[in-house]
């Protein structure tokens, strides 16, 4: 360690990113990213924006973004913050919303990022186990807390929980904020942005990174009552008030307007997701409920980490989480294209005999 580092820095355990491998021919289902090309008027809107106005700085307010978001879930833009990225989102979240005296809440098992951002900005914060079956109860949520926050459907194991427990939880929590992370929503649940309107303690983060192929663009967004808003906006504006180029802001907006790309593409990742479960059943696998873009599943018989190495020495890359110990017969599988799907199948087949 530099002698010349903070101590706050000395004490982090930085987040690890999902390995970006510079292999031939390679099969990669390891970092949820959509298999399939952004939207065309995505990719107009970006080539459109490419000129001398590049020399100027962007909209610091991304309204025009702002109020396309807004009408596609029926808001006003007061009710939309947008970021680089979900995760600059909840970075923000962390420090504007949830640093109090009592712990933020989250699962055990959930997005590593949280504890980082916990240990980032001092935060204090409590885990809350998983049931066996890698669902969260609300109930457990019951007790005094700064804050709750966690994806749904959950990461890594795509368990969706259902909006009636969603509501359950709001009401249980009206004296605290509670943050929906929604990266994976749009490939099999029901998403809370409607409840946003009922209760004025709910934020619900989204992404462009997924459903929307944009995962190169970097834009995040949330939703909540303009109270939650205006916190953001001003831990943004002491940080980085200028946080989307022109060019993050032009493609987002042009992608959330092209819904018939959007639902083709969607259906088609859902689609895919059903028949790769249905195929590794018939291996010996058995795979949670999932309501993402990916699956978390493991064989009845051999280890994830061995079948994350015997995949990889085949070009093919998944992700394996070693801790905690009870997800370490786990593998996280991305939906590729059928194609990929059909050459991870073959490859399993051979690996298991």
């Amino acid at each position: 360690m530099s002698k010349f580092w903070s101590a706050s820095v000395k004490r982090l355990t930085p987040y690890v990113p999902g390995e970006q491998p510079k292999l031939a021919n390679l099969v990669k289902l390891n970092t949820n990213e959509n298999p399939y090309a952004p939207s065309p008027r995505a990719l107009a809107a970006l080539q459109a924006e490419i000129g001398a106005g590049l020399r100027l700085y962007p909209d610091p307010n991304s309204e025009h973004l702002r109020a396309v978001i807004a009408d596609h879930f029926g808001f006003s833009a007061d009710h939309v913050f947008v970021g680089n990225g979900s995760d600059e989102v909840l970075a923000l979240v962390f420090q504007a919303l949830l640093k109090h005296e009592k712990p933020v809440l989250f699962p055990d098992i959930t997005y590593s990022f949280y504890p980082v951002y916990c240990g980032l900005y001092e935060v204090p914060h409590k885990t809350v186990p998983l049931t066996d079956a890698f669902e969260i109860n609300v109930d457990d949520y019951a007790q005094p807390n700064g804050g709750i926050i966690f994806p749904n459907p959950n990461a890594p194991t795509g368990r969706l929980l259902a909006l009636g427990e969603i509501e359950r939880l709001l009401q249980a929590n009206a004296d605290s904020v509670v943050v929906l992370d929604e990266a994976y929503i749009d490939f099999g649940g029901d998403s809370a942005v409607p409840l946003v309107k009922k209760y004025p303690q709910l934020l619900v983060v989204q992404t462009f990174s997924k459903s929307r192929s944009l995962a190169g663009l970097r834009v995040g967004y949330a939703l909540g009552h303009p109270d939650l808003i205006v916190a953001l906006t001003r831990v943004k504006d002491s940080f980085n008030s200028y946080p989307l180029d022109r060019l993050a802001q032009a493609g987002a907006a042009a992608a959330m307007q092209d819904r018939d790309y959007f639902e083709t593409t969607r259906r088609r990742v859902i689609a895919t997701r059903e028949k790769l479960v249905a195929d590794l059943a018939a291996l010996g696998f058995h795979t949670l409920p999932s309501g993402a873009n990916f699956i978390f599943t493991r064989h009845a018989t051999r280890d994830g980490a061995e079948l994350t190495t015997a995949l990889r020495d085949r070009s093919i890359i998944i992700r394996h989480f070693k801790t905690p110990a009870r997800i370490a017969p786990y593998l996280r599988i991305s939906i590729g294209t059928d194609e990929q799907s059909e050459i991870l199948i073959a490859a399993l087949r051979e690996i298991l005999g």
